[in-house]
């Protein structure tokens, strides 16, 4: 990766940022500043989540993925995905939350935060394939 040049990353449909994304994991892989998954296994989750959004693309999003379906940890609850949201909103009958409310209330699933996420997708999925729409969205033209 470090030694490929631009034009043939781009060559097989990377974008300029994810490029250079890629570059800055390959990089800090390289040089000793990304930690095995060995190392990170026995860390806290939001140290886990600082030190990957230190990538130049990774986001907490991305690094709560990682947590849930990776390292299997059980209470991740990522508030900022549109689709725990929106799974919320419809399992509870209410407005789309902020990601800030939904942390408030995701607090009554400690330790389980995780399995909660699980089960709000779940709700999306199951509501799109009947097309259901949650309170304050606006229908879909069928």
């Amino acid at each position: 990766m470090l030694r490929a040049p631009d034009e043939q990353l781009r060559s097989a449909g990377l974008s300029r940022a994810k490029l250079l994304s890629l570059r800055d994991l390959a990089q800090r892989a390289a040089d000793g500043r990304l930690l095995a998954l060995a190392e990170i296994n026995g860390m806290p989750d939001e140290t886990i989540v600082e030190r990957l959004s230190e990538v130049r693309g990774i986001g907490r999003w991305t690094a709560e993925m990682l947590l849930m379906f990776r390292l299997g940890r059980p209470d991740v609850l990522p508030a900022d995905d549109y689709g725990v949201r929106k799974g919320f909103a419809i399992a509870y009958e209410r407005e789309l939350p902020s990601p800030k409310e939904l942390a408030a209330y995701g607090e009554r699933w400690k330790p389980y935060r995780t399995v909660a996420s699980w089960y709000l997708w779940r709700v999306v999925e199951r509501a799109t394939a009947r097309k259901i729409v949650p309170l304050g969205a606006a229908k879909e033209e069928t």
